[in-house]
Formats: C-alpha cells, structure tokens, sequence
C-alpha cells in the first residue's frame, strides 16, 4: 500500500470514531427513563396519594418502560433536596438479590424483591402542589424525574 491509502484509512476511521461519539449511543451511560400518571384509585383502595379536591384518592403509576431489576427507588421533596442532599426521604425501598424485573409500578405498592430501607416504614402520603423527585437505580443503571399529584405547584413569573 501507498501513503495515499493509508491517509484515507486514516480519515475513515478518525471519521467513524467522530460518528461513533457524537451520533451513537455506545458511550454515553445508560438511562431509565421515567415517566409517571395519575390515575384515580379503584374501589376506594389508595396508595398513598391523596388528590386535592375529594376525598377519594389517587393512584400514581411510574412507568420505565422496559423492565429493570431494580435495586433502589428513592422519593424525596424537591424542596428539601434543594437544601440538604440527604433529605429524608418520602418512600425508600432497597432491592434484595431475588428482586423480579418491573416495567410499571404504584407509589407506595409492596414491589417483589424490595423492602423498605427502614425496617416497618411505610411511604408518606403526597402532598398536593409538593414536586417531588424518585431516584431510580438498577445496578450500574440509574434514573430521576421530579413528578407531583393533583395541581401542578406554583411557579413564579418573570417580566422580561
């Protein structure tokens, strides 16, 4: 082979490597990706959430969509998380080894495999208009998303 060949090899693979970073995937770290409703609960039973205009209760269901063997979900104030980066948390259950792949899950449901990070403790009834944030881990493998029930929390306007 000549130079000119090993200069457009050269410039092939520099352009695969730019393509490789930039375009693809393969070396960024992996995400959950979190996405959650509101549902009312069915026959009067709750989960802990409460909705701001009746008494009924409702459910909220998280989504990951693809199923994940997880290891630890965190729920904690956003407000308080501002403050002190060891918030308590309002819900905190911690994976055992035989924990069971989950693509959805319910605020505050008794999920295989998981227990909570304190012995007896049970998840904290939401506050309607409080922005939370769940903290999802599934081994190397981690997710966040801020989330709220009822009416979506104040915000505060700027004139510009």
């Amino acid at each position: 082979m000549n130079k000119k060949n090993f200069i457009l090899i050269g410039f092939a693979l520099v352009l695969f490597g730019v393509y490789a970073v930039y375009f693809t995937d393969w070396f960024r770290p992996k995400t959950i990706h979190i996405s959650y409703t509101n549902r009312p609960a069915r026959g009067g039973r709750s989960f802990r959430a409460a909705q701001p205009t009746s008494p009924a209760a409702t459910q909220l269901i998280f989504d990951l969509g693809d199923y994940y063997e997880l290891t630890e979900i965190k729920a904690v104030p956003l407000a308080a998380l501002k403050t002190n980066k060891l918030a308590q948390p309002v819900w905190h259950l911690v994976g055992d080894p035989s924990s069971d792949s989950i693509t959805v899950f319910i605020y505050g449901q008794k999920i295989d495999g998981m227990n909570p990070a304190v012995e007896g403790s049970q998840a904290e009834q939401l506050q309607p208009g409080v922005t939370y944030r769940i903290f999802i881990t599934a081994g190397k493998i981690k997710g966040q998303h801020d989330f709220h029930i009822g009416v979506a929390p104040a915000t505060t306007a700027t004139n510009r």
